[in-house]
Protein backbone atom coordinates (compact mmCIF):
# COMPACT_ATOMS: atom_id res chain seq x y z
CA UNK A 1 0.00 0.00 0.00
CA UNK A 2 1.25 3.17 -0.90
CA UNK A 3 2.04 5.92 1.98
CA UNK A 4 -1.26 8.17 0.12
CA UNK A 5 -2.92 4.72 0.96
CA UNK A 6 -1.99 4.26 4.59
CA UNK A 7 -2.88 8.24 5.41
CA UNK A 8 -6.47 7.60 3.70
CA UNK A 9 -6.56 4.67 5.77
CA UNK A 10 -5.10 6.22 9.15
CA UNK A 11 -7.52 9.50 8.68
CA UNK A 12 -10.72 7.16 7.77
CA UNK A 13 -10.33 4.61 11.02
CA UNK A 14 -9.84 7.43 12.98
CA UNK A 15 -13.24 9.20 11.99
CA UNK A 16 -15.20 6.07 11.78
CA UNK A 17 -18.05 4.47 9.34
CA UNK A 18 -20.98 6.42 10.83
CA UNK A 19 -19.34 9.64 10.56
CA UNK A 20 -17.64 9.13 7.31
CA UNK A 21 -21.44 7.82 6.23
CA UNK A 22 -23.37 11.08 7.33
CA UNK A 23 -20.31 13.30 6.14
CA UNK A 24 -20.84 11.74 2.95
CA UNK A 25 -24.39 12.37 1.55
CA UNK A 26 -23.67 9.08 -0.08
CA UNK A 27 -26.04 5.74 0.03
CA UNK A 28 -22.64 3.95 0.54
CA UNK A 29 -23.16 1.62 3.55
CA UNK A 30 -23.87 -2.34 2.77
CA UNK A 31 -26.04 -4.43 3.67
CA UNK A 32 -26.19 -4.19 8.03
CA UNK A 33 -26.09 -7.97 8.21
CA UNK A 34 -22.52 -7.70 6.93
CA UNK A 35 -20.54 -7.87 10.44
CA UNK A 36 -17.13 -8.63 11.62
CA UNK A 37 -16.17 -11.92 11.61
CA UNK A 38 -14.18 -11.46 15.25
CA UNK A 39 -14.96 -8.37 17.38
CA UNK A 40 -12.39 -5.28 16.80
CA UNK A 41 -11.48 -6.11 12.90
CA UNK A 42 -10.96 -2.78 11.02
CA UNK A 43 -10.18 -2.57 7.65
CA UNK A 44 -9.65 0.95 5.63
CA UNK A 45 -8.47 -0.03 1.98
CA UNK A 46 -8.69 0.40 -1.82
CA UNK A 47 -11.22 -2.08 -3.02
CA UNK A 48 -10.94 -4.82 -5.41
CA UNK A 49 -14.07 -6.68 -6.16
CA UNK A 50 -14.64 -10.34 -7.42
CA UNK A 51 -18.08 -11.27 -7.98
CA UNK A 52 -18.76 -15.26 -7.55
CA UNK A 53 -21.23 -17.76 -8.48
CA UNK A 54 -23.24 -19.53 -5.83
CA UNK A 55 -21.62 -21.86 -3.94
CA UNK A 56 -18.83 -21.45 -6.09
CA UNK A 57 -15.58 -19.88 -5.12
CA UNK A 58 -13.34 -20.00 -8.15
CA UNK A 59 -13.17 -16.31 -8.44
CA UNK A 60 -11.44 -15.41 -5.69
CA UNK A 61 -8.23 -17.83 -5.93
CA UNK A 62 -7.81 -15.98 -9.04
CA UNK A 63 -8.13 -12.36 -7.23
CA UNK A 64 -5.71 -13.46 -4.58
CA UNK A 65 -2.99 -13.59 -7.96
CA UNK A 66 -4.52 -10.18 -9.41
CA UNK A 67 -5.07 -7.65 -6.45
CA UNK A 68 -2.56 -5.63 -5.76
CA UNK A 69 -1.12 -5.07 -2.30
CA UNK A 70 -2.64 -3.42 0.54
CA UNK A 71 -6.32 -3.86 -1.07
CA UNK A 72 -9.22 -5.74 -0.03
CA UNK A 73 -11.71 -8.11 -1.23
CA UNK A 74 -15.22 -6.96 -1.62
CA UNK A 75 -16.66 -10.59 -3.14
CA UNK A 76 -20.13 -10.28 -3.99
CA UNK A 77 -21.97 -13.77 -4.02
CA UNK A 78 -25.77 -12.97 -4.27
CA UNK A 79 -25.93 -13.31 -0.76
CA UNK A 80 -25.63 -17.21 -0.65
CA UNK A 81 -24.14 -18.09 2.55
CA UNK A 82 -21.64 -20.94 2.43
CA UNK A 83 -17.21 -21.91 3.39
CA UNK A 84 -15.71 -19.44 0.57
CA UNK A 85 -13.55 -18.55 2.59
CA UNK A 86 -11.11 -20.27 5.66
CA UNK A 87 -7.53 -20.73 6.73
CA UNK A 88 -5.86 -21.63 3.81
CA UNK A 89 -7.33 -18.47 1.76
CA UNK A 90 -5.89 -16.62 4.85
CA UNK A 91 -2.94 -17.44 4.58
CA UNK A 92 -2.64 -16.89 1.14
CA UNK A 93 -4.03 -13.37 1.04
CA UNK A 94 -1.33 -12.82 3.97
CA UNK A 95 1.12 -13.99 1.78
CA UNK A 96 -0.28 -11.76 -0.72
CA UNK A 97 -0.47 -8.56 1.25
CA UNK A 98 -3.82 -7.93 0.88
CA UNK A 99 -5.68 -5.91 3.96
CA UNK A 100 -8.74 -8.30 4.39
CA UNK A 101 -12.24 -9.57 3.08
CA UNK A 102 -15.80 -8.02 2.64
CA UNK A 103 -17.98 -10.92 1.64
CA UNK A 104 -22.03 -11.02 1.46
CA UNK A 105 -21.46 -15.03 1.18
CA UNK A 106 -20.35 -16.46 4.40
CA UNK A 107 -16.76 -17.86 5.37
CA UNK A 108 -15.35 -20.50 8.19
CA UNK A 109 -12.53 -21.50 10.40
CA UNK A 110 -13.27 -18.61 12.64
CA UNK A 111 -11.19 -19.58 15.33
CA UNK A 112 -8.27 -19.01 12.55
CA UNK A 113 -8.77 -15.79 11.73
CA UNK A 114 -9.66 -14.62 14.84
CA UNK A 115 -5.97 -16.04 15.71
CA UNK A 116 -4.48 -14.67 12.79
CA UNK A 117 -6.38 -11.43 13.51
CA UNK A 118 -6.99 -10.75 9.92
CA UNK A 119 -10.20 -8.82 9.16
CA UNK A 120 -13.20 -10.20 7.62
CA UNK A 121 -16.55 -8.90 7.59
CA UNK A 122 -19.06 -11.44 6.67
CA UNK A 123 -22.50 -11.96 6.32
CA UNK A 124 -22.28 -15.53 8.28
CA UNK A 125 -20.52 -18.48 9.25
CA UNK A 126 -20.93 -22.10 7.43
CA UNK A 127 -19.42 -25.12 7.17
CA UNK A 128 -20.50 -26.40 3.63
CA UNK A 129 -17.79 -26.01 1.27
CA UNK A 130 -18.03 -24.81 -2.07
CA UNK A 131 -16.59 -25.88 -5.72
CA UNK A 132 -14.44 -24.45 -8.15
CA UNK A 133 -16.30 -24.36 -11.52
CA UNK A 134 -16.84 -20.81 -12.91
CA UNK A 135 -15.50 -16.63 -12.16
CA UNK A 136 -17.85 -14.46 -13.23
CA UNK A 137 -15.75 -11.20 -12.44
CA UNK A 138 -12.38 -10.59 -11.23
CA UNK A 139 -11.72 -7.26 -10.91
CA UNK A 140 -14.43 -5.22 -12.14
CA UNK A 141 -17.08 -3.36 -10.96
CA UNK A 142 -19.86 -5.45 -9.13
CA UNK A 143 -23.45 -4.69 -7.47
CA UNK A 144 -22.55 -5.45 -3.30
CA UNK A 145 -25.96 -5.50 -1.48
CA UNK A 146 -26.66 -2.06 -3.51
CA UNK A 147 -23.91 -0.48 -3.79
CA UNK A 148 -21.57 -0.38 -6.75
CA UNK A 149 -17.74 -1.53 -5.84
CA UNK A 150 -15.32 -0.69 -8.25
CA UNK A 151 -11.40 -1.15 -7.76
CA UNK A 152 -9.73 1.61 -5.99
CA UNK A 153 -13.05 2.82 -4.47
CA UNK A 154 -12.13 3.16 -0.61
CA UNK A 155 -13.74 0.38 1.73
CA UNK A 156 -13.91 1.29 5.41
CA UNK A 157 -15.11 -1.58 7.98
CA UNK A 158 -15.26 -1.35 11.87
CA UNK A 159 -17.57 -2.28 14.93
CA UNK A 160 -20.28 -0.66 13.35
CA UNK A 161 -20.54 -1.89 9.45
CA UNK A 162 -19.28 -1.44 5.98
CA UNK A 163 -18.95 1.81 3.68
CA UNK A 164 -17.40 1.79 0.20
CA UNK A 165 -16.31 5.40 -0.88
CA UNK A 166 -16.04 6.11 -4.68
CA UNK A 167 -12.88 7.23 -5.11
CA UNK A 168 -13.94 10.69 -6.36
CA UNK A 169 -15.71 11.26 -2.98
CA UNK A 170 -12.95 10.29 -0.81
CA UNK A 171 -11.34 13.07 0.16
CA UNK A 172 -14.47 15.59 0.03
CA UNK A 173 -15.51 12.86 2.39
CA UNK A 174 -12.97 13.10 4.86
CA UNK A 175 -12.87 16.67 5.13
CA UNK A 176 -16.27 16.55 5.49
CA UNK A 177 -16.24 13.99 8.28
CA UNK A 178 -13.09 15.57 9.99
CA UNK A 179 -15.28 18.97 10.47
CA UNK A 180 -18.45 16.79 11.75
CA UNK A 181 -15.51 15.28 13.97
CA UNK A 182 -14.35 18.31 15.50
CA UNK A 183 -18.12 19.96 15.64
CA UNK A 184 -19.40 16.79 17.48
CA UNK A 185 -15.73 16.99 19.81
CA UNK A 186 -17.05 20.81 20.68
CA UNK A 187 -20.72 19.24 21.21
CA UNK A 188 -19.16 16.96 24.25
CA UNK A 189 -17.21 19.14 25.51
CA UNK A 190 -20.57 21.51 26.32
CA UNK A 191 -22.60 18.34 27.26
CA UNK A 192 -20.19 17.38 29.73
CA UNK A 193 -20.23 21.09 30.66
CA UNK A 194 -24.07 21.01 31.39
CA UNK A 195 -25.21 21.55 28.13
CA UNK A 196 -28.43 19.59 27.27
CA UNK A 197 -29.00 18.14 23.80
CA UNK A 198 -32.74 19.57 23.45
CA UNK A 199 -30.60 23.17 23.48
CA UNK A 200 -27.56 22.30 20.92
CA UNK A 201 -29.49 20.61 18.42
CA UNK A 202 -32.26 23.53 18.36
CA UNK A 203 -34.86 20.84 20.02
CA UNK A 204 -36.02 23.15 22.72
CA UNK A 205 -39.31 23.83 21.68
CA UNK A 206 -40.35 20.38 22.41
CA UNK A 207 -39.51 20.57 25.96
CA UNK A 208 -43.45 21.03 26.74
CA UNK A 209 -44.78 19.40 23.94
CA UNK A 210 -44.34 15.62 24.95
Amino acid sequence: MSADHRDVGLRALALGTSTLYEASGLACSVDPMIRAAWPGAVIAAPAYPVQCSPGDNLAIHIALERAPRGSVLVVGTGNFVAGYWGEVLTVAAEAAGLAGLVIDGGVRDVAALVRRRFPVFTRGVSVRGTVKASAPSVGKPVPFTGVTVAAGDLVVADDDGVIVLPRADVERTLAAGEARAAKEAEMMRRLASGATTLDLLGLSPWRDRA
